[in-house]
């Protein structure tokens, strides 16, 4: 058995490894009890399983959606990642940071339809950036901070950065967003960096755009392949987590691509995905233990 099914949810408190079992026996999945382990009480759990194609995996996870648990399937070898990229708005963060300037300002109306469907990769992202940011033109600069306030931070954000930094891994923030909010925010979460767009401003107001160019989805996968080269690792050896089309390029070159509450089209596209589980749930499919997660 060269594949571990692992088990997990934060909506409830009661899992055990026999709902696994019942689960897999469903499915038709041969499972070995004997090498099994939980690894948050009621929370997480995974077990040794036969092969498992991507088919009999898509009917493991609608069975267990039912459930409210998430079950994701990932070799027994090589599953401790030296590297994690992360994206920010709707990931690390609980909400989309331009939406809250835009919510802020009373600009919603206009501006939140567009993010919605440039998340689901309807519209170029570059393109609904740049609409999206001229309404902004001739705002108060301090209209980022105001935003920055009232980030929520996702829950387990910080214990995910802080675990893998504890174990030797380099984590990195990317974010399509702005700088303006992603260095605080990798700041307290404990990220090694972060990369973002750089807001327009000048005499206190935003110019409604960005210095160019752009960080869109082509520039997340750059990132990964900068960092793999720089650690001298492979992308097998990273694990990337987000939630939006602009992810999706970066979710398929890493190792552990993972959808995180994704949008329609990574949940499409994506075989890794956390829909029940909060961020820590990166760390069960690393094998890391609850006794070993490091808060802030």
């Amino acid at each position: 058995m060269h594949q571990i099914a692992v088990f997990s949810s934060s909506t409830r408190d009661d899992l055990t490894i026999g709902d696994g079992i019942a689960l897999l026996a469903d499915a038709g999945v041969r499972a070995d009890a004997t090498v099994a382990a939980t690894l948050a009480k009621g929370a997480a759990f995974e077990v040794a399983v036969d092969q498992v194609t991507p088919q009999i995996a898509t009917t493991l996870r609608a069975s267990a959606e039912a459930e409210q648990i998430d079950v994701n399937v990932v070799p027994r070898d090589a599953r401790r990642k030296s590297l994690l990229i992360a994206d920010m708005d709707s990931t690390i963060v609980t909400s989309e940071t331009l939406d809250d300037m835009a919510t802020i300002a009373g600009l919603s109306d206009a501006i939140l339809p567009i993010t919605a469907r440039a998340m689901r990769g309807e519209l170029d992202f570059e393109a609904a950036l740049d609409e999206r940011l001229a309404l902004f033109a001739g705002q108060p600069a301090s209209l980022v901070d105001d935003a920055l306030a009232a980030v929520t931070l996702s829950a387990g954000a910080e214990v995910l950065v802080r675990t893998m930094r504890r174990s030797g891994s380099s984590c990195y923030l990317i974010s399509g967003g702005f700088t303006a909010i992603t260095g605080p925010i990798a700041a307290r979460c404990g990220f090694n960096g972060d990369h973002a767009n750089i807001l327009d401003i000048k005499d206190g107001r935003l110019l409604g755009s960005v210095t160019k160019p752009v960080l869109d989805a082509n520039a997340k996968a750059r990132f990964l392949a900068h960092y793999c080269a720089e650690l001298g690792i492979s992308a097998a050896e990273a694990a990337c987590i987000g939630d939006g089309a602009n992810d999706l390029p970066m979710l398929q070159t890493a190792g552990f691509g993972v959808a995180y509450q994704g949008k329609p089209l990574l949940r499409q596209h994506i075989a890794l995905q956390l829909n029940h589980t909060d961020l820590r749930g990166l760390l069960f499919l690393q094998g890391y233990h609850e006794e070993a997660f490091v808060s802030g």
